[in-house]
């Protein structure tokens, strides 16, 4: 018996087009399931149907037969699926609830009513396996590390169907080795794994079955080999190499401690003008804390930081006129989406009207313009967040994990549209990413961060040693 079927399955959100058109799918026990394909073709609303997010939570015309363990779901209420279904979100920060780790695993698990000792088994079993620390408190985690924790937390709960969206997308190399071995050992110890992933370099050698979905339509894939050459290339870069020595931001023995926890101890490094800096490291090493304390969004606990990007802006921390100049991507685009429309958000702080039409264009967001930012799909979500930064036209602009949710079209053209973009405006790009295929295509320097401190820096050779490329 199948742990999921389904038949003859189609859904439209607005009663009209239909996302999905009277398709086929299947994921067995013991196996994991790759779900691929493009950015808003409907992997999401596949995922929704199987965990009855769909129609329970979310509205539309869906028809056809869904098997969940050999049962018909229809009618069934969402309380009921959960207790067969768990289901890990792109978006962690959707789902984290609780101050501290210990009591967000514990959640789930209290709702369904596990005894306080069977809590606590899973609690350590899941931080043991996922490398988490239960007295953490969450809001100090880095992105990558609140992926491990709803990923702890649905595992904690035991349902033998476990779909995960995107779980590789904030994780370290190591991170998501560790994640997938996990996923393995589920599998072959009896669970259903349904992984959603853009990464099929950091999947593929881990699943039993490949499905692509795209154009309304549900495809199994044979040659898993070719379906991957396709879409792991390295990106190439296109951006002559970088001669610059004169700095724009410059870092002092930075410390940053937060919540107690001790997250730099001393950074010390420049920043080239008209440059491309990638930050390297494992989650949780300070990376995104270097960027917002780079970006004056935060305040080091010590050392100090120096800016040479112009006399105007100096000791004018948090100014529009400086957020005019130092554009931030944020890992989260919910952080900073907040305009009614896609073109109102690029329009909003855009350098002009005609050069916001211009990076609508370039980022292919002009059949988006009318739609609520919120509304899109995580993928639309981060260019949308990206286009509304560089149609500021910045002179520094810091990207933190730039291409998650992209397919790998979509990862060739956002890497093409930034290193364009920086030719031609000469701007610094500082960039964090844990995505292989991109690093070096948006690297002139690179600096890995470790225990706090600047363990190496050095070109496009570390990076290529850093993925052991």
């Amino acid at each position: 018996m199948s742990a999921i079927n389904l038949n003859n399955v189609s859904f439209s959100y607005d009663g009209n087009t239909k996302i999905l058109d009277n398709i086929q799918f299947t994921a067995e026990y013991g196996e994991i399931t790759l779900v691929s394909g493009h950015s808003g073709e409907g992997k999401s609303t596949l995922m929704y149907i199987i965990s009855g997010v769909i129609p329970n939570v979310t509205e539309g015309a869906l028809s056809g037969e869904v098997l969940i363990d050999g049962e018909n779901i229809k009618g069934k209420k969402l309380g009921y699926i959960c207790r067969k279904v768990g289901l890990v979100l792109q978006n962690a920060d959707e789902q984290i609830v609780h101050k501290i780790v210990e009591d967000e695993i514990a959640f789930g698990c209290e709702n369904l009513a596990f005894p306080q000792e069977t809590i606590e088994k899973q609690i350590n079993i899941v931080c043991n396996l996922l490398k988490l620390d239960k007295s953490w408190q969450t809001p100090t985690l880095s992105g990558g590390q609140k992926q491990r924790l709803i990923t702890a937390s649905t595992l904690a709960m035991g349902q033998k169907i476990i779909i995960l969206d995107e779980p590789l997308a904030n994780l370290d190399k190591d991170g998501a080795d560790l994640l997938m071995s996990t996923l393995r050992s589920l599998a072959k110890a009896g669970y259903c794994v349904i992984v959603i992933e853009h990464r099929l370099d950091m999947v593929l050698p881990y699943v039993d079955r490949v499905w692509h979905v795209g154009g309304g339509k549900t495809d199994e894939i044979a040659d898993r080999k070719a379906y991957l050459l396709a879409q792991t290339k390295k990106i190439e870069d296109i951006c002559p190499v970088f001669t610059g020595i004169d700095p724009v931001i410059c870092l002092n023995e930075v410390a940053f401690t937060a919540k107690k926890r001790e997250i730099l101890k001393s950074v010390t490094f420049d920043i080239p003008k008209g440059g491309r800096v990638v930050l390297l490291g494992e989650n949780g090493c300070g990376k995104t804390t270097l960027m917002r304390i780079s970006a004056r969004l935060n305040k080091p606990s010590g050392g100090s930081i120096e800016q040479h990007i112009s006399p105007d802006l100096k000791d004018k921390r948090g100014s529009k006129k400086w957020f005019k100049t130092v554009g931030v991507v944020y890992q989260n685009p919910d952080y900073q989406l907040f305009m009614p429309t896609v073109q109102k958000e690029i329009e909003f702080g855009a350098e002009s009207p005609e050069y916001a039409q211009t990076i609508m264009d370039l980022f292919k967001l002009r059949h988006l313009a009318d739609r609520h930012p919120q509304s899109l799909s995580e993928g639309q979500k981060r260019r949308v967040s990206i286009a509304a930064v560089v149609a500021c036209n910045p002179k520094v602009l810091l990207l933190d994990e730039p291409t998650v949710g992209q397919d790998y079209d979509g990862l060739c053209d956002m890497v093409n549209i930034l290193n364009d973009l920086h030719n031609k405006s000469g701007n610094t790009m500082i960039t964090v990413t844990h995505d292989v295929r991109c690093a070096e295509a948006l690297c002139d320097k690179a600096i890995l961060i470790k225990d706090g401190i600047v363990a190496q820096s050095g070109g496009k050779e570390l990076v290529k040693e850093y993925f052991g490329k």
